[in-house]
């Protein structure tokens, strides 16, 4: 019961991680209807920029993490405006192929700074564990989770009560009643990418601190698209449980395969099992909009 209980904990460290990034996803769909396939490189960007202003630039690490935020704001507008400003208006597949073809690119350019091979942060917080409920647990694991629910929070009132996040939940509903109310959809679309970018800087700082970094970070968001799917691609709500419900049943199931089954890996392959199981049961997700067409 305690190997269990302690991969559940683990679960919900890495499930808090998802739900920042599957945050990103959201937030852009919700604005823009777009699926934007290099979230996980926005993840391995923000994580290689902090690691580069504290290692090699020697800046303290709540500066850097700072700097980082604000990098990842002037990323999100200039990804907006000189990338997909221009698209707007067309198919969503093409938009939706240019976030690809920008995955590859964002990739290409970190493994050019920085090359392929792991790099470890500073240690930050004490490796001393805190025993929670009898159960070890690192400090670094807590402060993530805590940053996470912090975050959640934050965004959650943001979206709730704020002139901007209202005019964001607006756009979203419909833009062309948002347009015709003086809503600006350009700077909705901006303003949805750089807190993508945001988000997803935090959650490659806070995965680096807890695993080290190398170039193949951006495939976290092709794993974080079943807990996507899960919480339904335009709720925040849905975001939130489904990284968390992701990050729990693939640790779980990995640790049963390997004791019951001596079978090592199955974490790569879990959530995508879950994710065919959910879009067979409930195509639009726990949360998700169902949209229903008349002929």
């Amino acid at each position: 019961m305690e190997y269990y209980l302690q991969l559940i904990v683990n679960g919900l460290v890495v499930g808090s991680i998802y739900s920042l990034v599957a945050l990103g996803f959201v937030v852009i769909y919700k604005a823009t209807k777009v699926v934007n396939f290099a979230q996980g490189e926005l993840v391995m960007v923000g994580a290689y920029v902090c690691f580069a202003l504290t290692v090699q630039f020697h800046i303290p690490f709540i500066w850097a993490f700072l700097i980082t935020l604000a990098f990842s704001v002037l990323l999100g507008l200039a990804i907006e405006r000189m990338v997909l400003r221009p698209l707007i208006g067309e198919e969503h597949i093409s938009v939706i192929m240019v976030t690809i073809g920008m995955s590859s690119v964002l990739k290409s350019l970190v493994q050019l700074f920085w090359g392929t091979q792991i790099r470890v942060y500073p240690q930050v917080l004490p490796t001393e564990p805190v025993m929670i409920a009898g159960l070890p647990v690192a400090p670094v694991y807590i402060a993530a989770f805590i940053l996470s629910g912090v975050l959640f929070a934050v965004f959650s009132v943001f979206f709730k009560y704020s002139r901007t996040g209202v005019a964001m939940r607006a756009t979203a509903f419909d833009q062309q009643a948002a347009q015709s109310m003086g809503i600006g959809i350009k700077n909705i679309f901006a303003m949805s990418w750089c807190i993508a970018c945001v988000v997803s800087a935090v959650g490659g700082v806070i995965l680096g601190n807890i695993n080290g970094i190398n170039s193949h970070i951006g495939h976290l968001g092709l794993k974080v698209f079943p807990a996507v799917i899960l919480g339904g691609l335009d709720s925040l709500l849905g975001a939130a449980l489904g990284g968390l419900i992701i990050g729990v049943l693939e640790n779980v199931c990995d640790g049963a395969a390997r004791q019951f089954l001596g079978l090592g890996g199955f974490r790569e392959v879990a959530a995508f099992i879950i994710l065919v199981v959910i879009l067979m049961i409930k195509p639009y997700g726990l949360f998700g909009t169902k949209e229903i067409e008349r002929v």
